[in-house]
């Protein structure tokens, strides 16, 4: 489905049963949608209804040109608008990657919107700032983002011969075609300090999902997370898989989604 908010198209992909307890699920970058393919088969099994929004940058009609268009508070401010379109007072969150950070924002900042989050691989945005300040592994692993931050440079590079570059920082999972990665590459360009401000810690039931093979998060990122929820709090840890979690293990994050979703259903 398409949905007209803010003065943006977004596409939508719904799935689940109808009354079903609704998921919003949203992708990371260089992904779209089809990342959550491998977990909305159980989720629908589970009786769950979802919403796998393709994000701004992502959505053919949700590409506004300039890279201001694009902070962080615009993206929360999209996800919220989706839900009201949808006609849904809150919906359990599902994040993985920059869909994590905007998850992160949006329990945090609007807490009576998420009846749950599950964030996959990226800690809370304060405890990723923290870590990077304070842990040379974190600070390490975040320098690629310098890279993306330039002008027109990403664009070429990442797009050269088919995407192959792209395919391999993905790897080798489905990315978005390499001729709009402009607006996707704009997420990185408009990181702030001021993205942080107001933002305190989440107070709704929380699964924090890391890979110990995640080349962009560091344990000690991972493990500061804790000290940024007040609400009862999982930290999962999947063994021998990257940060593709999504696609790489998808039973075991259906696993972790579920019991943070409903703990009691029986699997």
């Amino acid at each position: 489905m398409r949905i007209d908010v803010r003065g943006l198209t977004f596409d939508v992909h719904a799935g689940g049963p109808d009354g079903g307890d609704p998921v919003l699920l949203l992708h990371g970058f260089p992904q779209d949608s089809r990342e959550w393919d491998g977990i909305t088969g159980g989720l629908h099994e589970a009786g769950l209804r979802t919403f796998a929004l393709d994000q701004r940058g992502y959505s053919p009609g949700a590409r506004p040109a300039g890279r201001e268009s694009y902070r962080m508070a615009e993206i929360v401010a999209d996800a919220v608008a989706v839900l009201d379109a949808l006609g849904l007072p809150d919906a359990h969150v599902v994040g993985h990657d920059w869909g994590a950070v905007v998850a992160w924002h949006v329990a945090a900042r609007h807490p009576d919107r998420v009846r749950t989050l599950t964030a996959v691989s990226v800690p809370h945005p304060l405890a990723y700032a923290a870590s990077v300040r304070k842990d040379l592994a974190q600070a390490a692993r975040s320098a690629y983002m310098l890279f993306f931050r330039t002008p027109w440079l990403p664009e070429k590079v990442l797009s050269a011969r088919g995407g192959a570059l792209l395919r391999r920082i993905a790897n080798g999972n489905p990315t978005l075609p390499p001729d709009f990665l402009t607006g996707a590459l704009n997420w990185y360009r408009m990181i702030s300090g001021h993205d942080l401000e107001g933002l305190g810690p989440v107070t709704v039931p929380t699964t924090f999902v890391w890979s110990d093979r995640d080349v962009a998060i560091s344990g000690h990122a991972a493990r500061r997370c804790a000290a940024e929820v007040t609400g009862d709090y999982r930290f999962v840890t999947l063994e021998g898989v990257s940060h593709w979690i999504p696609d790489e293990a998808p039973d075991r994050l259906l696993d972790a989604v579920l019991a943070r979703i409903s703990p009691r259903r029986p699997r």
